[in-house]
């Protein structure tokens, strides 16, 4: 993707549950990618339970290329765990 298609915030939001009710398990992992005021680029997670608040963290990349590269190393890793987009 090139460096350009990033220059509008949110433009990647990855919203993904996992939900088991044989195991209680009702679980969110939301992901986002936006520019901060720096220049550089932020990628923002948040996860937890669905209906309670979650725990968010924010890692900044330098390039938009990089940010790009860790939000679908992320995606990846959430579907390989068996979150889904929800229904």
């Amino acid at each position: 993707m090139a460096e350009h298609e990033w220059r509008q915030p949110g433009v990647r939001k990855l919203h993904l549950t996992r939900i088991d009710p044989t195991k209680n398990m009702a679980r969110f992992y939301i992901c986002d990618i936006q520019p901060d005021l720096f220049g550089d680029w932020t990628l923002i997670r948040e996860w937890g339970r669905i209906g309670r608040p979650g725990t968010v963290r924010t890692t900044t990349y330098s390039t938009a290329c990089e940010a790009e590269a860790a939000y679908e190393r992320q995606r990846l890793f959430k579907q390989r765990r068996g979150y889904a987009s929800p229904q």
